[in-house]
């Protein structure tokens, strides 16, 4: 089985025959070598703790807030994941001194 290369843009799905090939690999049995041995439960148990507390930090409360129309259909029209990068354009722009002044000043004009 060899390796499937293919460039995908945001919001658009791989090619079929990649898909096809990703599902066939994944119905191969797993050969384990002295490089890549099977995981102990230890290590298994370790992972699963490291990605219980992951997702727990990656947890992002739920919030309505009212937006200009215009500015929802600009970020809309970045395609699959906007609101993801809504979310960081917020981030970027609180931690901002500059960019929070002249918000809370158009806020209050």
């Amino acid at each position: 089985m060899g390796i499937t290369k293919s460039t995908v843009k945001v919001g658009q799905k791989p090619p079929k025959e990649a898909i096809q090939e990703a599902k066939k690999a994944a119905r191969q049995p797993v050969n384990y070598t002295e490089e890549a041995p099977r995981s102990t439960p230890e290590a298994l148990a370790e992972f699963a703790a490291l990605r219980a507390a992951q997702k727990k930090k990656d947890v992002r409360p739920v919030v309505a807030l009212r937006i200009q129309p215009e500015v929802l259909e600009r970020y809309k029209s970045l395609g699959r994941g906007y609101s993801g990068i809504m979310a960081d354009v917020l981030k970027l722009a609180a931690e901002d001194p500059e960019i929070l002044l002249r918000a809370s000043q158009a806020a209050t004009s």
